[in-house]
């Protein structure tokens, strides 16, 4: 490995144009591979753009070697339109959704489309030493460089805090040895391309936006997500305008730890007492259904005794979900987004969606739910891995 990248010199810094930009430049890939969209007017109407920004970003699109013309198609009533396709060997992107007991890795074209895909369990507490070389053997298995367009760059989402300037994790709690580890750096020096690492809440959060983008009739109209990923431990991300907040320094969402009344003084991973992941989380549900008894080895068992019909774990994960809403509200009446989305093992849970959807609207300012969507995710259990994908996409793009 003795090939050692720059990543400030492969990727160049870009401003809120560029970004935007890049993010239409992503929706243009994804609709041309779809067949929504074939010609230059296609994407003008579908995207809501003028058609001079849309020549622009087909033109660099063309200038890359990612898309390029192919002939003409039918005249409705003017002139024949010019049609737009991808080119077939403009290459391809890597990604990885790591969790405490998960590996997911992904292959993706380069319209953020899941070609192929590999689900295995892991013990994150091994280590990057371990696990990061698992995770790329499990990538490199899902190419085949005698055969394949080129490797265009490689994402990874981690379940801990990552400072995202210097690609490393920070301080994670759950994460045995892999606070400073530069992830990021071994990446692009294992595979010799672009990388991105970002934490699991902002890369669900990116992904679910999206993949509403695509799929949603109104979603041209939503810019502002909030991502709730409620499993064993909860996290939350924001996409702003867009495109992923951070906020100074990579915390931007974190309610996990924020110290509620209904905690008590019961200890958090993180140091303190009374954080909210300590009452309304996966863990702190199994932990309560032990105490009565009910064994419940992970948020998979407390979904099937929901579905079971068993009261005390409905109860149970209704309570969280009030809790959870009520905390929650105070995040959505401060940053005013058009889409609420619950994602992560609990979401499955019509009783939880439901306690949260309902503590908001009991609680939050009625100016910020006129118009919200409180949804569970669409994007399920793939969302981290999508986000990988798209954020490197962009970044490709923005190269």
């Amino acid at each position: 490995m003795g090939y050692k990248p720059s990543y400030a010199k492969t990727v160049k810094r870009t401003g809120p144009r560029d970004i935007a930009l890049t993010e239409y430049s992503s929706s243009i890939l994804s609709m041309i591979a779809s067949g929504r969209a074939t010609s230059r007017a296609d994407l003008a109407r579908t995207l809501n753009l003028a058609p001079s920004t849309i020549t622009i970003k087909v033109n660099e699109l063309m200038e890359a070697g990612l898309i390029s013309e192919s002939g003409s198609g039918s005249a409705t009533g003017g002139r024949r339109p010019t049609l737009l396709e991808l080119v077939p060997d403009a290459g391809f992107i890597l990604a990885a959704d790591l969790g405490a007991h998960h590996t997911w890795v992904g292959r993706l074209n380069l319209s953020g489309n899941l070609l192929a895909s590999e689900l295995r369990t892991i013990d994150i507490n091994d280590g990057p030493e371990v696990v990061l070389p698992q995770a790329a053997a499990m990538m490199r298995a899902l190419s085949d460089p005698a055969v394949d367009p080129p490797l265009r760059g490689v994402g990874m989402s981690l379940p801990g805090p990552v400072d995202f300037s210097s690609g490393a994790l920070d301080s994670p709690s759950r994460m045995r040895g892999w606070h400073e580890f530069k992830v990021r750096e071994w990446l692009a020096e294992e595979f010799g391309t672009l990388a991105v690492i970002d934490n699991d809440a902002n890369m669900m959060a990116l992904g679910e936006h999206t993949l509403r983008q695509r799929e949603t009739p109104d979603s041209k109209v939503r810019q502002n997500t909030l991502f709730l990923k409620a499993g064993a431990a909860i996290g939350c991300g924001l996409i702003i305008d867009g495109q992923v907040y951070r906020g100074a320094t990579g915390a931007a969402g974190d309610i996990a730890h924020v110290q509620i009344p209904a905690a008590g003084d019961a200890p958090c991973s993180c140091g303190n007492r009374g954080c909210l992941e300590t009452v309304a989380s996966g863990a702190a549900i199994i932990r309560d259904l032990a105490a009565v008894g009910i064994d419940a080895v992970d948020v998979n068992a407390i979904v099937q005794q929901v579905i079971n019909g068993d009261p005390h774990t409905t109860t149970r994960v209704r309570t969280a979900g009030r809790i959870l809403g009520q905390t929650l509200s105070i995040v959505v009446n401060f940053v005013n987004p058009d889409v609420v989305v619950l994602g992560g093992g609990l979401s499955q849970l019509e009783p939880y969606v439901a306690a949260v959807r309902s503590q908001l609207y009991e609680s939050c300012h009625p100016l910020a739910t006129k118009n919200i969507a409180i949804e569970a995710s669409l994007a399920g259990s793939q969302a981290g891995l999508l986000g990988a994908g798209q954020l490197c996409l962009r970044t490709v793009l923005a190269s």
